[in-house]
Order: C-alpha cells, then structure tokens, then sequence
C-alpha cells in the first residue's frame, strides 16, 4: 500500500528554490541549521547568500548564558556567512562594567578582522551609542577598539556607502581618526551617508577644529549628513559646497542644550552653500534650546528648512517664551517647512492662536506634531480650516497636556469633534489626539 505521506513529501521536495529560501528566510539560526539537515537542496538554501546579506548583532550587557552565546554565535555567523553580508548593524542594550567591555572589544576585534579577510560587499555598517566617554571603558580597552575600527574602516573604505556612528561620545583626535579612515586609501572619501550625531563627547565646540575641518573636507560625495549643531560653522559650510554640493541632499542637525551652539554662522555661507547644492534640504532638532534668542542666531531665513523639531523634554521654564518664535521666526519657512514638531511644557503661556496661524501661513506643511497645552477648541478650529482646504496637513498627532487628573469633559468634546469631522479624518489623515495630564 502506498505510505500516505509520500505526496506531501514529493511536494517538499520539489518546493522551487525561490519559495525554499523565502521559507528559510523566516528561520532563526538554529532553525535553519536544523533544516538543512533534512536534505541535500534544503542544505543548499541554507547557503543562499540571499539569506545572509542583512545581519543585526545584539551584545546584551547584562550576564545570562543566552547573552553570552551571542558573542558566539556572531563570531560564527561571520565564519559561515560573512562573504554574503552587505548591511550590518552592531547594538549594544545596557552594558553595565568593564568586563562587559573588554569581552565585547575582543569579539569585535575578531569579528571585523574575518569580515575584513573575507568580504567584499559590505556597504552598510551601523555601531550605534558606544557611548565610550562612559567609565566602564577602560582607556586601553577604549584605545583597542577604536585602533580596531579604524582599521577595518580603512579596509572597507572604497565599497562603504552608509556609515552610523551615533552616540559614539568620542574625544577630537579619535573622532577624526575614524572619520579619516574612511578616506585612507585614496585620500578622498566617496561615502555617501553618514551619520555622526552625538559622536562627539559633550561641551567640545568641534566648529572651532581645524582638524575636524581637514578631516570633513576629504568627503567629495555625501547625501546626507546626521551630526549636531557644535560641529557648524562658516568653514564646514563652505567645504560642503566645494566638495558635495553636486551631491549633497539632506543635513540633518542636532543642537543640544549642553552642546556649545553660541558660535556665529552667517546667512551668506548657507545662502551659497543652497544655491549650490539645490537639492539641499535641512532639517532641525532642537534639544531643550527654547530661548528664542539661541534660536534667532542658528534659525536664519537663508536655510532651506524641511523639518523643524523643537522639544522641551518636560522643562518648565520661566525664562523663554515660544510665542515670538512661532510668530516671528517660523514663518520665515513658510515656503518650505513640510514637517513640525514641537513637545512643549508651555504652561505659562497659551499658545493656541498663534501656533494655527503658523500651520496656516505654511503652504507645505504637511507633518504636525504637538505636545503642549492647548484647549480641545484648538483642535476643532484646525480641523474646519483643513476642511476648507487652508492647508494641506495629511498627518496631525496632537497630546493635549492638562493641569487636570479628571480628563473626561476634554475626552468628551474630543469625540464630538471626531465625529464632526469623521469623513475627512478617515479618508485623509493620519489622525491621533488624546488628552495627558501633567500633575
């Protein structure tokens, strides 16, 4: 008698290769490594570099014995598939001591090293918040590590085109020295992306370097540019227009509160630099920067701004004020903001009327966000002048911060002003409005 199983067999067997390495596709490792034990053709699938070109790396600081098969098993993924892997992203989740470090700071070294010996397809590399100015990292250790990355970036530096760096939290000279790796090889660096916010350890004014500037100028085609605000200046601006205003897309920038941003840029070098790169866009994200008069000196008309981020991070100070900034700064982008967002503590001010007639003086704004007070009124009054087409916003989050525990009559009139504008909401916007209250 003929074993039933027999079809179901016949039809794995004969399973295309294409739908095979979409199933091995949703496999872990181990997974995977049991199935290719089945047979000959499910061996092969396990070797189609197709699966193995995108790898995220996790090191776990806290100890257990599955954390600690993870430095394992990374060194073994790289031995195995290493030859295949075009984007790796490396994360770090709470690394709490100095033992934690220097295992990791060994690993990597022999992970990078094989990578270096057997790849030539990596284009993305992704090491974020090192954060290496903490004191769990021993200077040797520290000093290690850095040698070793920089050696594998100069390896790396003809075929990388994305390089994250964030939170690194590195001196000067060690900051440069990656960065320069990059550019080792030809003494000019063809990366096209790279982000470098918060590289740099807090309170240096990187503006003020000639290295760094020497450094930056190696880069002849970058698209877009992730770094904070203490890295701007004249000089920088003026490099990027020499050396990627062909190329040259989107700057993303960040300025912190503890990050030094007093420094002066003039209209002009931005001016030159947009006239140059008319592609350019920029984009903001202010940290807890609030005074209008910081504001006022970075915010200048010349600047070609996308997005704009301002967010207090629950500070209630007395000492700033956003009124003059939404109605004497902001408006200067009305031709070109797409996307704002502000998370305000503003208690000591009500906003409502002029934070509408921002939104309505900005002909592309398309993104809004808000946390702050403002009253339920505000929403409706937003929502009427979208129905009658007096601005385009396809996406509106509002958190509408109260001084009350009891939240139930704003909730009330919040549903009222749903239903009112129900049919719009639900065919043209991305729509989320709550109440929170700050008590």
């Amino acid at each position: 008698m003929e074993d039933d199983s027999e079809p179901e067999q016949r039809s794995w067997a004969h399973l295309p290769d294409v739908c095979l390495r979409h199933v091995f596709h949703w496999l872990d490792d181990r997974d995977r490594s049991q199935a290719a034990l089945v047979c000959k053709k499910w061996s092969w699938a396990m070797y189609s570099g197709s699966l193995w070109r995108r790898r995220t790396i996790t090191f776990y600081g806290r100890p257990s014995r599955a954390h600690t098969l993870e430095f394992q098993s990374a060194l073994w993924y790289v031995k195995k598939f290493g030859k295949y892997l075009e984007h790796l992203e490396i994360k770090l989740s709470n690394p709490y001591n100095t033992a934690f470090t220097q295992k990791f700071q060994v690993t990597m070294r022999g992970l990078l090293s094989h990578l270096s010996k057997c790849n030539s397809r990596l284009v993305s590399l992704s090491i974020k918040y090192l954060e290496l100015d903490r004191l769990i990292w021993k200077n040797v250790v520290r000093a290690q590590f850095i040698k070793t990355l920089a050696t594998f970036l100069k390896r790396m530096s003809k075929q990388l085109d994305y390089l994250n760096l964030k939170g690194a939290r590195v001196t000067l000279e060690e900051g440069c020295e990656l960065l320069n790796s990059l550019s080792f090889l030809t003494n000019k660096g063809f990366i096209s992306e790279i982000n470098i916010e918060d590289f740099f350890s807090l309170h240096l004014p990187v503006y003020s370097s000639t290295l760094f500037h020497q450094t930056m100028s190696k880069f002849h085609s970058l698209v877009i540019l992730t770094f904070n605000y203490n890295c701007i200046s004249d000089e920088l601006l003026d490099i990027l227009q020499d050396h990627s205003a062909h190329s040259l897309c989107t700057l993303n920038i960040k300025c912190h509160i503890h990050d030094p941003h007093g420094q002066v840029v003039w209209g002009m070098s931005w001016a030159n630099l947009a006239k140059r790169a008319p592609k350019l866009k920029v984009n903001f994200f202010f940290e807890r920067v609030m005074k209008h008069d910081h504001l006022a000196r970075i915010l200048l008309v010349e600047i070609p701004v996308r997005s704009i981020s301002l967010r207090s991070c629950h500070f209630n100070d007395p000492d700033w004020t956003m009124r003059p900034t939404l109605t004497n700064l902001l408006p200067a982008y009305w031709h070109v903001l797409q996307k704002l967002t502000l998370e305000l503590n503003n208690d000591h001010e009500l906003l409502d009327d002029e934070l509408l007639q921002l939104i309505l003086s900005c002909k592309r704004l398309l993104f809004l966000k808000v946390w702050a007070f403002l009253s339920v009124i505000f929403m409706e009054k937003l929502l009427q002048n979208r129905a009658d087409r007096k601005c385009i916003l396809t996406t509106i989050k509002v958190r509408i911060y109260t001084a009350r525990q009891e939240t139930s009559e704003e909730d009330r009139l919040l549903c009222d002003i749903y239903r009112k504008f129900k049919y719009l909401i639900d065919s043209e916007l991305n729509y989320f409005v709550i109440t929170y209250p700050m008590v």
